[in-house]
């Protein structure tokens, strides 16, 4: 039974901290190169793509999936008249919700590795949410930002009995919420993702809120444009497995000085940077500016033999907008190269496919990822996105 916040460590491992903080160097180079891509308005829409993957892949780690298409049309306010294909949608909805509210919370300066920040996350997520959308089977309702009251079994887990739950998290707060270092912070934030998983403080919705409080912890490393979810879902098995392993006790005279695992928990973190460089270098990869021109000339090419109103000529300016950022119309219609009353036309089409947005009737027109153009532009990214409903 655990009970004693001695019974917790070790929050910070020394099993291959050297290497694994060379790994977080490594993470970090990519990550700072990578949000510098893009113009910042693409950079904004990339942003809202991912606060919609991140729904989408919380919810598939559940064990929940979402089509993706469910969750666009979810966002324009178009519910399923299927009740669980609706309900889903409305967390989908929520999960996005709370993510802009959390990353309002990172401005503001709230600290994301704090306790506070994860009780934050957890009610921004289910006061979202009708009670009857947070009933679980067994009849629980979850309680948005409530610690849990009672003793709970995860699995082979035992979580620290429920009155000593604040105090874990208090020590939690002493070891990961304080200055430090960009290699040192990815360090603790896969740490404190397995340890907030083992504490288990709320009765129920802790995997979502733990992920929320991640993904917001590299927020001002990864400026919103790559999230660890995408690869934590991908992996779903090894990711609960490498959780439940951190779970272990002292494995041996060799295994650290703590109650529990250090070794276990170096594996973990091990898993955890393994995601995270893997989604930098996907991001790298899709975002890379030739390599995104040559994308936009395969969907417009194809798009040009579906429709009459799709043509070549909106392959530059369209690459002008990613890269550089907005164009007044006057300048896409210029670049072009087509005549007024084509191009007009070209551009009508456009902003009506939503590859190019604009914020009012006449206003300049930034670059835009509809559901439908991302089996071309950013292919991958959703394991469903080719099935469109």
């Amino acid at each position: 039974m655990y009970e004693n916040t001695a019974q917790f460590e070790p929050l910070i491992l020394s099993a291959r901290r050297g290497e694994l903080l060379a790994q977080a160097g490594r993470i970090v180079q990519a990550s700072l190169k990578l949000t510098a891509s893009a113009s910042e308005t693409a950079r904004d829409t990339i942003r809202e793509l991912v606060r919609s993957m991140n729904s989408y892949y919380s919810n598939r780690i559940e064990g929940q999936s979402t089509h993706p298409l469910d969750i666009a049309r979810a966002l324009s306010n178009d519910f399923s008249q299927q009740p669980d294909i609706a309900k889903l949608q409305r967390i989908a909805v929520a999960h996005i919700d709370a993510e802009k509210e959390l990353e309002s919370k990172l401005r503001d300066g709230a600290p994301p590795l704090n306790a506070d920040f994860l009780v934050a996350a957890h009610r921004a997520l289910y006061s979202r949410l009708a009670p009857a959308d947070r009933t679980l089977d067994d009849g629980h309702v979850i309680i948005p930002g409530d610690l849990r009251n009672e003793n709970v079994e995860v699995g082979l887990h035992v979580p620290p009995i429920s009155p000593s739950v604040p105090g874990f998290l208090r020590r939690m707060d002493e070891v990961y919420d304080v200055q430090q270092g960009w290699d040192n912070l990815l360090l603790n934030v896969a740490c404190l993702h397995h340890r907030a998983a083992w504490v288990h403080p709320f009765r129920d919705g802790n995997g979502r809120a733990i992920r929320l409080q991640s993904h917001c912890s590299l927020w001002a490393l990864s400026d919103g444009i790559w999230s660890p979810n995408r690869g934590l879902a991908r992996t779903r098995e090894d990711y609960y497995a490498r959780l439940r392993n951190a779970d272990a006790p002292r494995r041996g005279d060799l295994d650290g000085r703590g109650n529990l695992t250090d070794a276990g928990l170096a594996e973990w973190a091990q898993y955890f940077m393994d995601v995270c460089e893997d989604q930098v270098t996907f991001m790298t990869r899709m975002l890379a500016l030739d390599e995104m021109k040559k994308r936009i000339e395969a969907l417009v090419l194809v798009r040009t033999t579906q429709d009459k109103l799709m043509r070549a000529q909106a392959i530059l300016p369209l690459h002008h907008t990613f890269a550089a950022g907005p164009l007044t119309r006057a300048e896409f219609v210029q670049m072009t190269g087509l005549g007024e009353r084509t191009a007009r036309t070209l551009l009508s089409y456009l902003l009506s496919s939503k590859l190019l947005v604009s914020d009012t009737a006449l206003g300049p027109v930034k670059f835009g990822l509809p559901m439908d153009s991302l089996q071309f532009l950013l292919p991958q990214l959703y394991p469903e996105v080719n099935q469109l409903q």
